[in-house]
């Protein structure tokens, strides 16, 4: 009866520690994969607004080409 007690006094006294070390493991993992989440977010953000930038580019060169065209054909006539 002592040796169980004293086993589980030992036991208790270490899985305290041990506890902690694993919370603390789960709770860097979760903050790392918010950082992460954070990042892939942002690079979306980035990859749109790059998108929108690429399409404007576009649509402002069809729109001068259409203008050099006119200004052409009105040459021509």
């Amino acid at each position: 009866m002592i040796v169980m007690t004293g086993t589980i006094a030992v036991i208790m006294i270490f899985s305290i520690p041990i506890l902690g070390i694993i919370t603390d493991h789960f709770q860097k993992q979760s903050k790392m994969k918010q950082k992460m989440i954070e990042d892939q977010l942002e690079l979306e953000r980035l990859k749109h607004d790059n998108f929108v930038i690429e399409t404007q580019k576009l649509r402002l060169e069809l729109e001068q080409m259409n203008v050099k065209d006119s200004k052409e054909k009105s040459k021509i006539l």
